[in-house]
């Protein structure tokens, strides 16, 4: 890797860090002004609400909606990581491509394939995000069927906090896939990566705001 792509490359990943430091701190500090706050917030109202007024059929077909998106990204996610080690293992044509589209950075095979297996790990960690979210999902569905007399088995805040705990890796698996934009672009090139990241960062930032 020469300077120049190592540059970018390091302007484009402090530039995704630097913005998702930022949304922690506001997570923590003003939760009421990001979306995943309010969700969270919401996600705690709602546990109550299908608790205290036993909704079951509700709560059923929410968890089952989760469960199948979880499920879709999940086997998406692994299929994607599968496919890139395909074509690590059998490059054909698609490097002469990668190598012509790359103006300013490194081309060497070393590195290109280094690329690969990083953006094959981004999804890899997308999938293992996605099973979890599954699973805490399904831990959900007891707490949310247990009557009253079992409240102190499964609280309001227990089964709230499995709800979030399911939803948080629903959004680092959601993140796992933003990330590939600029982990993918940079195959063809430091300079794509920089676009990539620079161009994600705003729409996140749009996505991620209430106010």
């Amino acid at each position: 890797m020469n300077r120049y792509e190592a540059i970018l490359v390091g302007i484009s990943i402090m530039v995704v860090c630097l913005y998702h430091l930022h949304l922690y701190i506001k997570v923590k500090r003003s939760p009421e002004t990001t979306a995943v706050g309010m969700t969270n917030l919401m996600r705690q109202q709602w546990v109550e609400t299908i608790m205290a007024e036993r909704r079951d059929i509700l709560a059923v077909q929410t968890l089952r909606n989760h469960v199948m998106a979880s499920s879709l990204l999940a086997s998406t996610a692994i299929l994607i990581a599968l496919g890139i080690v395909n074509t690590v293992l059998r490059p054909a044509g698609f490097q002469e491509i990668s190598h012509a589209l790359n103006i300013v950075g490194t081309r060497s095979e070393t590195l290109w394939v280094a690329k690969l297996m990083l953006l094959a790990v981004d999804f890899f960690l997308g999938f293992f995000n996605f099973t979890l979210a599954i699973r805490y999902f399904n831990h959900a569905g007891f707490g949310l069927g247990l009557p009253d007399q079992h409240v102190g088995v499964a609280s309001h805040e227990f089964v709230v906090e499995v709800v979030n705990h399911a939803s948080l890796h629903y959004t680092i698996g959601m993140r796992c896939y933003y990330l590939a934009i600029p982990l993918g672009l940079w195959i063809f090139g430091p300079t794509w990566m920089l676009a990539g990241a620079l161009i994600l960062v705003p729409v996140l930032y749009r996505l991620d705001r209430t106010v």
